[in-house]
């Protein structure tokens, strides 16, 4: 059996609020964001209403056969700046999960290179959510990625 030194997502907690309102409190609380970050080398670094903010830096185990970041690097902090810009729009006792997201990859990322992933909020329903996103460079700007996606937003329970 292994043990993992991430904490566990506390769903209850999260129902309790909404979206916006659990983003802020992960900034606070870093110890709430997804273990994924951990993993993957980023962090919750800025939230608005209908934007996020996320930093990241790829670091040698994030590379891939041919030596450069791979791709699922990209796709993963796309996934969760863009996710989390719908997450601003989810009301509380509401979960989401991203229904499908698509990356285009504009330029390779140096591993070590900080970066900056934002999400932006196009669409914020009461079934679902739409998002764009972009990654840079955290010094120079330089855009290495693009991406857009669409989540569905559940009602769990109405408090």
């Amino acid at each position: 059996m292994t043990t993992t030194p991430y904490a566990v997502p506390d769903r209850d907690r999260m129902l309790s609020m909404s979206g916006l309102d659990y983003l802020y409190t992960m900034l606070k609380e870093p110890a709430l964001a997804a273990p994924i970050g951990n993993v993957i080398n980023y962090w919750l670094d800025a939230v608005e209403p209908g934007k996020v903010v996320i930093r990241g830096k790829p670091e040698p185990q994030h590379m891939n056969t041919m030596g450069g970041v791979h791709g699922g690097w990209y796709g993963t902090l796309l996934d969760s700046c863009m996710a989390c810009a719908v997450m601003t729009a989810v009301p509380k006792g509401a979960i989401y999960t991203t229904l499908e997201y698509k990356v285009n990859l504009t330029r390779a990322i140096p591993v070590g290179t900080e970066i900056i992933a934002t999400g932006y909020l196009d669409h914020g329903g009461r079934t679902t959510g739409v998002s764009h996103g972009e990654i840079r460079g955290a010094a120079d700007g330089k855009l290495y990625a693009t991406g857009s996606t669409t989540c569905l937003i559940m009602q769990i329970r109405n408090d």
